[in-house]
């Protein structure tokens, strides 16, 4: 819930500066946990994100690594912990992903899944920071931390759609996945994936709101969803893939990081005639394996026709 450009630091969900010293963040721990507590009427996810602070910064050991990794080391260099917490950090969770090295047999992927808001990123981080000149990380989190929340959230995308694209692959042989489908001629209006399987033809969004996840009449919905309709926006681009390539989806998937779900898979049943779930990150191969409930089975002849239709078809933004 930390490692995410959206999330709120440790520092931030305590209430403390950086520099503050170990028993100011204690003090302010045992404050928010009672601010937050659900006996006392507090929300059980806040709560819970209290107490992973503390495990993350409440130990000088826990602190200068949590530091070191989250753009934090400069100021929290003024506290005495027995460390060198100036020594650069090594980051590269919110980089590129190198290419894969795993010999084992994986699905057949097409596009290049999170590419198009890499770049966007890029154009923006840069633009942002100093009118497009050369940035010495632009994935530096103390960067990233303090850029416009807009900017962040295009990061935080692409690194959701970068994790769906690897647990697709990890599925094997028999799953065909199409990454960063164009659906009309803005980028912007593209479809995460299409994800053929055993089970069913699927579209699939990845998003990351920050927040745990709210529904309300077949739609996701909360402060972090920024005023979109995931669930209208993911079913009106599947739509525009069904009709040029004349293929039937069996259903519609968003996946969101794990601490944004309530529960591994949420259905949401038919929307616009279409089965629709929500699933956590760590539940999306069980799914796809097991098929969304409601969605239509593909098999035989025509699992091989849908996929040569959608190659036929399928453009990359």
């Amino acid at each position: 819930m930390f490692d995410s450009p959206l999330s709120a630091s440790a520092y931030e969900v305590l209430g403390v500066d950086p520099t503050a010293t170990a028993e100011e963040i204690k003090r302010a721990f045992r404050l928010r946990l009672r601010q937050t507590h659900p006996d006392a009427g507090g929300d059980a996810s806040a709560f819970i994100q209290v107490q992973r602070a503390w495990e993350l910064v409440g130990t000088p050991e826990a602190r200068t690594s949590y530091d070191r990794g989250h753009g934090f080391a400069t100021a929290s260099s003024t506290t005495t912990t027995g460390f060198d917490t100036n020594t650069t950090p090594n980051w590269s969770g919110w980089s590129a992903p190198p290419p894969r090295t795993d010999s084992r047999p994986k699905a057949r992927s097409y596009g290049h899944p999170g590419g198009w808001r890499r770049e966007r990123y890029l154009a923006l981080i840069r633009e942002w920071a100093g009118r497009g000149v050369e940035l010495d990380d632009p994935y530096d989190p103390a960067l990233v931390r303090t850029a416009p929340r807009e900017i962040r959230r295009i990061l935080a995308d692409a690194l959701a759609e970068e994790a769906t694209a690897s647990t697709v692959a990890d599925l094997g042989m028999g799953f065909t996945v199409w990454h960063d489908v164009a659906t009309s001629s803005d980028p912007a209006d593209k479809l995460d994936h299409v994800i053929l399987s055993p089970s069913g033809l699927y579209g699939v969004m990845s998003e990351d709101f920050a927040e745990v996840a709210r529904f309300r009449r077949g739609e996701v919905i909360g402060e972090g969803v920024d005023g979109r309709a995931p669930v209208a926006t993911l079913l009106a681009r599947m739509r525009v893939i069904a009709r040029a390539a004349k293929v039937r989806f069996g259903g519609a998937i968003i996946v969101l990081p794990d601490d944004d779900l309530d529960q591994a898979v949420t259905t949401l049943g038919k929307v616009r005639g279409t089965p629709v779930v929500v699933v956590r990150r760590s539940a999306l191969s069980m799914v796809l394996r097991q098929g969304v409930p409601g969605a239509r089975d593909i098999g035989g002849n025509e699992l091989f026709d849908v996929r040569t239709r959608l190659q036929h078809k399928v453009r990359f933004v």
